[in-house]
C-alpha cells in the first residue's frame, strides 16, 4: 500500500492535462521605436509613471492623488481584484483533504439493531456520528490547473485595476487641463469684448458730435454683441470641466477645488516628452497585460477540460459511530479507507465537447491579444503625430494673433487719425478676435492632446502600489 501511494504522489507532480502556456510573441513593430518622430518628444526617455509631474504644477499633483485615493471606480476595481484573489484562495484550497464531520442526537420509538431487524418498540435516545476525509490525486493536473488559471483570472483583473488607475490618473488631469484652457478662453473673450464695447463708445460719442454716421454705430454694436455672445459658451465649457474634475476626485459638485476655479493658464510639460519605443509600451500598458493574463487563464483552462478524459482518484477514509440502548460497544463502530475512483470513460463525448470549447476559447482570446497590441501601438501614433501638428498650429496661430494685434492697433490708430473708415477697425477687429479665439482653442485642444497621449502610453499606475 505504502508504494501504491508513493507511486500516485509521484505521478501527482510529473503530469498536468493541456498545453504548458507560453506568451505569445510581440508584433515586430512593437519592439522598434515609433514611427511618428517630431521635435516635442524624446524616443530615449521612458515615461514616468507619474507623468503628470511633468507638468510641475503642485495643484495638479494634489488633485491626482486625491483622485486615486477617493474616485469610486477605483473603489469598484478594488473590490473586484479582492474577490478575485479570494477566488484564487479556493481554487488552492483544491490542494488540500477535504473533510466532512456530521453529528446528531435523535429520540424514537424505532430502534435498529444490530442485525437490522427492529427490536423494540420502545422509545429512546440515539446518538450518530462521522467523520469523513478525502484527498484528491492530482494525477492529471485538473487541481494545478485550475489553481494556474484562477492565478492569471486575479492577475487580469489586477490589471484592470490599473487600467482604471490610468484612466482616472488620465481624466483628472485632462479635466484640470479643461478647466485652466476654458478660464483662459474666458480670459480672452471677456478682453475682446471690452475691446469692442471701447469701440462702440467711441463711435457713438463721434455719431453724437456728428462726426460719423448712425450706420458705423450699428456696426460697432454689431461687433461688440458677437463678442459678448462668446463668454457665456466660455462660462459654461469651464463650469462642465470643474463639475467633471469634483466627480472625479470623489466629490459632489459643490466640491470643485479651489485650486482649479483659480486657475488661468493651463500649464505645459516643462521638457520634451519622454514617449520610449513600442517595446517599453507592451511593458507598461495595464489593457495589454490583462489580455496576455486572460490568455494564459483561458489556456490553464484548456488542461482542466483535458483532465476529465482521465480518472479522477482520491484517497481517504470515513468512521461512523452509531448508539443508544441497543446499539453499544463494537457495534456502534464502523470506518472505511481505501482509494476511490471515478471515471466517465467510455461515454467522453461531454469532456471533448468541452475540451474544443476551451480551445475556441484560448483561440479568441489569442486573437483579442493580437488585436490590443495592435490597437495599442496605433492609438500611440495617432496620439504623437495629433499633438506634434497641433503643436505646429498653435506656433502658427500665435503668430497670426501677434500680426492680427498689430494690425487692429494700427487700424484703430489711423481711423482715430482720420486716414481710414471704421469698417476697416471693424474688419482688423474681427479678425483680432478671431485670431484670439483660435488660439485659446489650439491651446485648450493641445492639453487634451497631451493627455491622451500620456494615457496611450499606459502611465498612471505603479508597480509599488499592488497589495
Amino acid at each position: 500500500m505504502r508504494k501504491f501511494l508513493l507511486s500516485l504522489m509521484l505521478l501527482a507532480g510529473g503530469c498536468a492535462a493541456g498545453p504548458d502556456y507560453r506568451r505569445p510573441e510581440s508584433q515586430g513593430a512593437a519592439s522598434s521605436a515609433f514611427v511618428t518622430q517630431a521635435i516635442p518628444f524624446d524616443p530615449t526617455a521612458p515615461l514616468p509613471d507619474q507623468w503628470w509631474r511633468l507638468y510641475n504644477d503642485p495643484a495638479l499633483d494634489a488633485l491626482v492623488r486625491q483622485a486615486l485615493a477617493a474616485n469610486t471606480d477605483l473603489r469598484v476595481a478594488a473590490a473586484n481584484l479582492a474577490k478575485a484573489r479570494a477566488m484564487l484562495s479556493e481554487a488552492k484550497a483544491g490542494r488540500l483533504p477535504a473533510t466532512d464531520i456530521n453529528g446528531g442526537v435523535s429520540y424514537g420509538d424505532g430502534v435498529q439493531g444490530g442485525g437490522g431487524a427492529f427490536t423494540q418498540d420502545q422509545a429512546q435516545w440515539s446518538q450518530n456520528g462521522s467523520l469523513s476525509v478525502s484527498w484528491e490525486v492530482d494525477l492529471f493536473g485538473r487541481v494545478s490547473r485550475a489553481v494556474e488559471a484562477a492565478r492569471a483570472d486575479a492577475q487580469a483583473v489586477e490589471a484592470a485595476r490599473d487600467a482604471v488607475r490610468v484612466t482616472v490618473a488620465a481624466e483628472t488631469t485632462r479635466a484640470y487641463l479643461d478647466a485652466c484652457a476654458y478660464a483662459f478662453a474666458l480670459a480672452v473673450a471677456r478682453d475682446s469684448h471690452r475691446a469692442a464695447q471701447d469701440s462702440l463708445r467711441l463711435v457713438t460719442a463721434q455719431e453724437k458730435a456728428g462726426s460719423t454716421s448712425r450706420l458705423d454705430v450699428e456696426r460697432a454694436a454689431a461687433a461688440a454683441a458677437t463678442a459678448r455672445a462668446a463668454i457665456p459658451a466660455m462660462e459654461a465649457q469651464q463650469q462642465l470641466a470643474l463639475f467633471e474634475l469634483a466627480a472625479l476626485i470623489g466629490g459632489t459638485p459643490a466640491d470643485i477645488p479651489q485650486s482649479a476655479k483659480v486657475c488661468a493658464l493651463p500649464p505645459a510639460p516643462t521638457a520634451a516628452l519622454p514617449v520610449g519605443d513600442g517595446a517599453a509600451l507592451l511593458r507598461r500598458r495595464p489593457d495589454l497585460r490583462q489580455a496576455e493574463r486572460q490568455l494564459a487563464a483561458d489556456t490553464a483552462r484548456i488542461g482542466v477540460a483535458t483532465a476529465a478524459l482521465y480518472p479522477k482518484i482520491s484517497l481517504g477514509g470515513s468512521g461512523n459511530v452509531f448508539r443508544n440502548d441497543s446499539v453499544r460497544g463494537n457495534d456502534s463502530l464502523s470506518f472505511s479507507v481505501g482509494p476511490l475512483l471515478s471515471w466517465s470513460f467510455p461515454n467522453v463525448s461531454v469532456a471533448r465537447a468541452r475540451i474544443r470549447q476551451a480551445k475556441a476559447q484560448g483561440d479568441a482570446s489569442l486573437a483579442t491579444f493580437d488585436g490590443v497590441v495592435l490597437t495599442a501601438l496605433k492609438q500611440v501614433e495617432q496620439a504623437l503625430t495629433g499633438v506634434a501638428r497641433e503643436q505646429e498650429r498653435l506656433a502658427a496661430l500665435d503668430e497670426a494673433q501677434a500680426r492680427s494685434q498689430r494690425a487692429f492697433d494700427l487700424a484703430n490708430t489711423r481711423y482715430r487719425a482720420g486716414s481710414i473708415g471704421l469698417l476697416d477697425v471693424l474688419v482688423a477687429q474681427t479678425a483680432l478676435l478671431d485670431a484670439k479665439a483660435a488660439q485659446a482653442a489650439s491651446l485648450q485642444r493641445l492639453s487634451s492632446l497631451r493627455v491622451d497621449l500620456f494615457r496611450a502610453l499606459g502611465g498612471g499606475w505603479q508597480e509599488g502600489d499592488r497589495p
